[in-house]
């Protein structure tokens, strides 16, 4: 079913996503967007969180009646066999499958080689690039029902800041390297130097499987440029990624197969240029395209663009990079495309903010976040979330007064099973996991507590990464990048999120 304009925001049901089968998760196609800013998904009253209540232990802030727990930490929790400790630099994570004895979820890692102390070991089996040590890559993590620890395990190696990505219909993790390093380029960090030996900027598949029975291979076919994140459509035939770069800003691509559905083993059913890559252009009424996505604003919340797609003429990017073959205002481009996540009916896509003079046209308006959705059926896309921009965000003068409501730098997105978004910051001032209605509120759910520096005689804090819930909607999982924490946390979330 496509959605529509009035599902976005007069609150129509949203059917809560089932429990997977042998492990493996359904394919996201039941859960139509929800609510307005007036009702929740079953035409309830919408219910705001609770205040948030400063943790003792100073790590999380969260409302009366929820509460988490720690499953992974950088440097101290033990990974399976022998592996070593949990990899720091945690980003985009997914739950991919979940069974009566747990859940199942693969964590990224963003990081390059010895940028942290614990990068991701090599282990036989999962190495990409061997010129690439103690870097990034992805970890597989399993749970009990309520988010204990059970066993973790590398998945990929030798990558490099393996930023976000997307679960897949059939159960795996698209992993994505928001990096274009060249084999042959050098990299310097921790006191030691080395040389890459194969090219970066690609996405790999990850398996819920042990370390020997991955395959570290590239799919060149989704192009090779500084990727975040992905959404696979329901129909599995194609795919929509994002692109987080600046000078000019990056684009929002889609793929589609030229043959045939997409399915386990990606980056051995295609080859290197099958299918199509294009990128998008947003469309005014008069079919003009808009060059930057900062000259929509939320005067135009709810209203629906026209998109149309034009190919990327070389993409893996051998002589120029892939958002450079295009001339500006031939494409539509956007400062930090980051969090991107379907629903089934469409995908949810995040540009984090654009307030500096290099973020966007002079006569663009700044702003401290947008939150899009892009109809697979209908071709169109909608602003359903917007952030003006609040200059005391920028890191400058004294915190706001009301830390809890003024929120920027929007990132990581995730579809809960009741079809309304969590979204996790990486701003300026306090760090939060929102909950946000498409059309109607943000809610604080949780704030970081854990300071990690200052700025201007301010508070620092970490971003928060990652969220993604179990399917049975009991769980969120969520990570603070530095320290690399998994936490998992629990509480009535169907009061609140529905």
């Amino acid at each position: 079913m496509s959605i529509s304009r009035r599902q976005i925001f007069t609150g129509s049901a949203a059917t809560a996503v089932g429990l997977a089968v042998g492990g493996v998760l359904p394919t996201l196609g039941a859960t139509p967007a929800s609510a307005a800013s007036s009702t929740g998904t079953a035409g309830r009253p919408l219910r705001p969180f609770p205040p948030l209540k400063d943790d003792p232990n100073g790590i999380l802030a969260l409302p009366e009646g929820f509460s988490y727990k720690i499953v992974t930490r950088e440097g101290l929790t033990d990974m399976s066999f022998g592996q070593g400790k949990t990899p720091g630099m945690h980003d985009g994570t997914g739950v991919v499958g979940m069974k009566h004895s747990g859940l199942t979820f693969i964590l990224n890692h963003e990081s390059a080689p010895h940028a942290v102390t614990h990068g991701v070991p090599h282990v036989p089996g999962t190495v990409y690039d061997p010129g690439a040590p103690n870097a990034g890559g992805c970890t597989v993590v399993t749970t009990d029902p309520e988010g204990n620890l059970t066993g973790q395990w590398v998945g990929i190696s030798g990558t490099i800041r393996n930023c976000a990505g997307g679960v897949t219909p059939w159960g795996t993790w698209l992993t994505c390297e928001e990096s274009s390093n060249r084999a042959g380029s050098t990299w310097s960090a921790g006191g030691q130097t080395g040389t890459y030996q194969k090219d970066h900027g690609y996405v790999f598949e990850v398996f819920p499987d042990p370390s020997g029975a991955q395959l570290p291979k590239p799919i060149k076919a989704f192009g090779r440029f500084d990727h975040e994140a992905l959404a696979v459509e329901p129909k599995q035939r194609r795919v929509y990624l994002s692109e987080d770069a600046s000078g000019p800003n990056g684009l929002f691509y889609r793929w589609t197969a030229s043959q045939g559905r997409l399915e386990k083993g990606i980056a051995d059913q295609l080859g290197d240029t099958e299918g199509t890559l294009e990128a998008m252009q947003i469309r005014l009424d008069d079919g003009s395209i808009v060059p930057d996505v900062a000259y929509i604003t939320s005067a135009q919340l709810g209203r629906p663009f026209n998109v149309t797609w034009v190919p990327v003429p070389d993409r893996d990017a051998k002589t120029t990079p892939t958002r450079l073959q295009f001339a500006d205002g031939t494409v539509t481009r956007g400062k930090k495309f980051e969090g991107v996540w379907s629903n089934g009916d469409g995908c949810y896509i995040v540009n984090s903010y654009a307030y500096a003079t290099a973020d966007l046209p002079p006569d663009a308006a700044k702003h401290d976040g947008m939150v899009w959705f892009y109809d697979y059926k209908d071709e169109t896309i909608t602003l359903v979330t917007y952030f003006p921009h609040n200059p005391f965000s920028e890191g400058e003068g004294v915190n706001p007064k009301y830390a809890d409501m003024t929120f920027d730098g929007p990132d990581n997105v995730t579809v809960t099973p009741w079809g309304t978004l969590v979204l996790a910051e990486d701003g300026a001032r306090a760090s939060h996991v929102l909950s946000s209605v498409p059309g109607g509120p943000t809610y604080a759910i949780a704030r970081n507590q854990l300071q990690i520096g200052t700025s201007n005689g301010n508070p620092t804090y970490s971003e928060f990464t990652g969220p993604t819930f179990s399917p049975d909607g009991k769980v969120l999982f969520v990570n603070i990048q530095t320290p690399g924490i998994t936490l998992a946390i629990t509480g009535p979330w169907q009061d609140y999120l529905r």
